[in-house]
């Protein structure tokens, strides 16, 4: 994960930079079978290397016994064409959607982070604690989610794996213990109160891809510092953005910045102790790519 996250640092402020050239990514929804089809193409300079990731949401799936989301990455050589690899980027995405919140908190949490929240106990949940712990020194976890089994499942994992004490959230007040929040959900709705954030928490939000869904409250949205991976994607697809906008309760302008000018340093990430600071992710096709370069070498 830290390998990963270094990359996607990289690969951000290419991004911001405009040095990578990503396309709008394409979408195709079949409602009739509650799938979303994703098409994402990206070339990033620094590799000469250009990357396109097909994925599936199945919603349907988990119910089925088979992964919600399912997807492909094709790698090939930018100067000559070859295809370089096929990969299975199921387990790419979460790991690069966790690396990506990793370089977030690493740029705009506290330094004296020691409790993080987790919502969702899916592979992307488990991806997200591992990437915050990558860069906090984490004492504890707690883990949110509507089912207690998965909850307990994951505590045990993770808490095992992390070397970290991790535990189902007793309440939804728990939350008050967290300087760092991750959702990555597929709920359509806000998956916690903006009065039960602590002073000075970051949240990463990174479950919600679609304008008419969002998992965090229109309240923390109007206060916090709010920064965004890619600020085109983030105006066309992140309903947590895109609903309080539509009801004139922040502007455009209340998106700061994009991560990868912060992590360049043009742009100052938190100002102080005390404020929110919130990074919304839809993800990005270089974030995949970049992970990917790591796997293939």
């Amino acid at each position: 994960m830290p390998e990963a996250i270094r990359a996607v640092k990289e690969a951000f402020i290419q991004l911001s930079s405009g040095q990578a050239r990503v396309p709008a990514r394409t979408s195709i929804e079949l409602p009739e079978l509650r799938t979303t089809a994703l098409v994402m193409p990206a070339y990033l300079p620094a590799t000469k290397r250009i990357g396109l990731k097909l994925i599936s949401l199945c919603e349907d799936n988990p119910a089925k016994g088979l992964p919600l989301a399912q997807a492909v990455t094709i790698l090939m050589d930018a100067e000559t064409g070859t295809p370089l690899a096929v990969l299975d980027a199921s387990y790419l995405t979460a790991v690069r959607t966790g690396a990506s919140s990793g370089a977030a908190t690493d740029a705009l949490a506290r330094e004296d982070a020691r409790v993080a929240a987790v919502f969702g106990a899916g592979v992307q949940g488990r991806t997200q604690l591992e990437a915050v712990a990558s860069v906090r020194p984490l004492e504890k976890a707690l883990i949110f989610d509507v089912d207690p089994r998965a909850a307990a499942r994951f505590a045990e994992e993770m808490g095992r794996r992390l070397s970290l004490r991790v535990e189902p959230a007793a309440s939804p007040q728990a939350l008050r213990e967290a300087d760092i929040v991750c959702t990555a959900t597929t709920s359509a709705v806000p998956v916690f109160a903006d009065a039960d954030l602590k002073p000075g928490a970051h949240v990463n939000a990174v479950g919600s891809y679609k304008p008419h869904i969002r998992e965090t409250p229109p309240e923390t949205v109007i206060r916090a510092r709010v920064f965004v991976d890619h600020r085109a994607s983030a105006l066309e697809e992140a309903g947590d953005l895109i609903m309080p906008l539509r009801a004139g309760q922040i502007s455009e302008s209340h998106i700061l910045a994009e991560i990868g000018e912060v992590l360049a340093g043009l742009v100052p990430g938190r100002l102080s102790e005390e404020e929110i600071t919130l990074f919304k992710s839809v993800g990005s096709a270089v974030q995949d790519l970049a992970v990917a370069g790591l796997v293939v070498g």
